[in-house]
């Protein structure tokens, strides 16, 4: 969920222009009064609608095609970023009521259960498709507002010329023949990160993270940073990579296997009061929750619907991190901590 200085620069480029074309001064109406068939008629009047999202762009380029085609008179456009940069814009929109994005989707847990308790960015999804019994509505929203739409789940990942047998377990990870040749992300400024690392303590090895750190692994920026190094051999193997789909399928020499249990974060999604086009905004909602909708952004990812291609889990198994233990101090001591274990 990196992006490089270009993506950043292009998202800046792209938003000023939208909010130069469709920025308003006053907060818009929700979603017009009746059934589903009005909702989507006045979707259809309003022919755009923009998505911020911190998901993979080539999932959110699928969804592109996916919902333009089964909405032929609605434009979709969107912008990818960190939760960095789009919140605070997200933030901006609503205080100002200029909004730019529609729909929001972020992995951050604090600002997701924070916004969903104070309900001051989102309005009541409406769709038929979030009563779907293969959703599970009750485990999938949260007051009404912010809606599960897929999760990032992380595997155990190998080079498959330099470790031909790959891995099983976790604790296939922790072997003198390894020394040096492991990739893990650094903590710094990613309490997601502080979070994964606390879950292998506790779910794997009460002293995993020791023992991990005594065989000196190379650290790198993020999962992205480690998967490249697999690809090239510069590591052999590593606790926290994504399911490597997308470079199995280019042909690169990788594995990967989910441990049980896996570490994960849920993407959540919310239909923004400062959208607008609110009824585009509340039609791409639905879409998104919809098994096309779910094919087209589950690809090396959780899916919030069940057997969908190319998804590796169920993002309704994957919880939000439990934010009361993420606080800012609690942070920065466990990343001290861990300075002082892998970079001694």
């Amino acid at each position: 969920m990196r992006v490089t200085a270009l993506v950043a620069t292009t998202m800046a480029a792209v938003v000023s222009m939208a909010i130069a074309a469709c920025g308003s001064s006053s907060t818009p109406a929700g979603p017009v009064e009746g059934d589903w068939s009005e909702v989507v008629a006045a979707a259809e009047e309003e022919g755009s609608v923009f998505l911020y999202s911190t998901q993979h762009p080539d999932n959110l380029a699928k969804l592109k095609t996916a919902f333009e085609t089964e909405y032929p008179g609605i434009t979709l456009d969107f912008v990818r970023g960190t939760d960095v940069e789009i919140n605070p814009r997200v933030e901006t929109e609503n205080r100002t009521g200029k909004g730019t994005a529609d729909v929001h989707m972020t992995s951050d847990p604090a600002w997701i259960t924070t916004a969903a308790e104070s309900g001051r960015y989102s309005t009541p999804i409406v769709g038929p498709a979030f009563d779907a019994p293969a959703y599970e509505r009750d485990r999938s929203v949260v007051n009404d507002r912010f809606f599960l739409v897929s999760a990032a789940v992380f595997a155990l990942g190998w080079n498959t010329t330099a470790l031909p047998g790959g891995l099983q377990t976790p604790a296939d990870l922790l072997t003198e023949s390894l020394r040096g040749r492991i990739g893990v992300v650094n903590p710094a400024g990613f309490a997601a990160v502080v979070d994964e690392y606390r879950f292998f303590d506790e779910n794997w090895s009460p002293d995993f993270n020791r023992r991990l750190a005594a065989l000196q692994p190379r650290v790198y920026p993020s999962a992205l940073g480690v998967a490249q190094a697999l690809n090239s051999g510069e590591i052999a193997a590593t606790p926290m990579v994504q399911p490597l789909v997308r470079e199995q399928a280019a042909g690169a020499p990788v594995g990967w296997v989910l441990p049980q249990p896996a570490w994960g974060t849920p993407w959540y999604s919310h239909v923004l009061t400062s959208a607008p086009h609110p009824n585009a905004a509340q039609v791409l909602a639905d879409f998104l929750v919809t098994e096309k909708g779910q094919t087209a952004l589950s690809t090396g990812y959780g899916s919030a619907l069940p057997d969908i291609p190319g998804a590796v889990a169920r993002a309704q198994d994957i919880p939000l991190p439990d934010t009361n233990t993420l606080t800012a101090d609690s942070v920065s001591r466990f990343q001290q901590e861990w300075r002082e274990q892998f970079m001694p």
